[in-house]
C-alpha cells in the first residue's frame, strides 16, 4: 500500500465541470446539479481503501448533518476496476446504500475528472464556495487507521461551517493522505509519484 498525500491544488481554483452518473439512481450529476448552493464538497473515495473504510461512517454523518444546509456533496471514485474490482460501480452502489449516503456517488471511468481535480489519494476532499472557487483541500481530521485518534471530521467540518457562515477560511490546511488512486496502466497523471 503506497501512502499518497493530496496534491493541495491551488486555492481559488475553479471547480472543473463533470458529467457522471450516480451509481445508485443513474441520474447524471454535474456542477449544475448543485447550482444555488453556498458550497460544494467533492470527495474522491473508493470502496476497498482502508483509509476510506476508516472514515466512511463519518462521511455518511456529514451527509446527514448538512442535509438541511446549503451544501452540495458528491463522491467520485476513479479507480481502475479491471485491477480493483471491489471499486466497480456496482460495489460502490452497495457501499452507498449500506452506509446510507444521501449524496450521489459517481464512477469516473476515464479518470479524466480525477486528473482535472488533481485528485491523488482516497479519500481526497475539495471544498468550493458558491462561485465554485476552491476554499479548502485537505484532510478530514487527524485520525488515521493506525493512530487511534477519534474520527471527528473536525478539519473538514470547520471549513464547511466557515464557508456556510460567509467567512474566510484562514486556518492551516493539512493534506489528506490515503491510498493512491489506482490509475489504469499508462494513464497515470504527471503528478503521480511526484514528491
Amino acid at each position: 500500500m503506497v501512502l499518497t498525500p493530496s496534491t493541495m491544488l491551488s486555492l481559488e481554483t475553479k471547480a472543473p465541470n463533470f458529467s457522471l452518473k450516480d451509481v445508485v439512481s443513474g441520474q447524471t450529476i454535474s456542477l449544475e446539479t448543485f447550482a444555488g448552493k453556498k458550497a460544494l464538497l467533492v470527495m474522491f473515495i473508493c470502496q476497498h481503501c482502508p483509509f476510506v473504510k476508516h472514515v466512511q461512517q463519518e462521511l455518511a454523518r456529514i451527509g446527514q448533518d448538512y442535509l438541511a444546509r446549503s451544501l452540495g456533496i458528491v463522491a467520485i471514485s476513479a479507480n481502475d476496476v479491471a485491477n480493483y474490482p471491489d471499486d466497480s460501480p456496482e460495489n460502490l452502489a452497495v457501499m452507498a446504500q449500506k452506509l446510507g449516503f444521501n449524496f450521489p456517488v459517481c464512477y469516473d471511468e476515464t479518470q479524466e475528472i480525477a486528473k482535472a481535480y488533481t485528485a491523488a489519494c482516497t479519500p481526497d476532499f475539495f471544498l468550493f464556495d458558491g462561485d465554485y472557487k476552491l476554499v479548502y483541500r485537505g484532510q478530514l481530521d487527524d485520525s488515521r487507521p493506525s493512530n487511534n485518534l477519534p474520527i471527528t471530521g473536525q478539519d473538514l467540518r470547520s471549513a464547511i461551517d466557515t464557508i456556510l457562515a460567509d467567512q474566510t477560511i484562514d486556518f492551516e490546511q493539512k493534506p489528506s493522505i490515503g491510498c493512491n488512486i489506482k490509475w489504469k496502466p499508462g494513464n497515470e497523471p504527471e503528478y503521480f509519484g511526484a514528491k
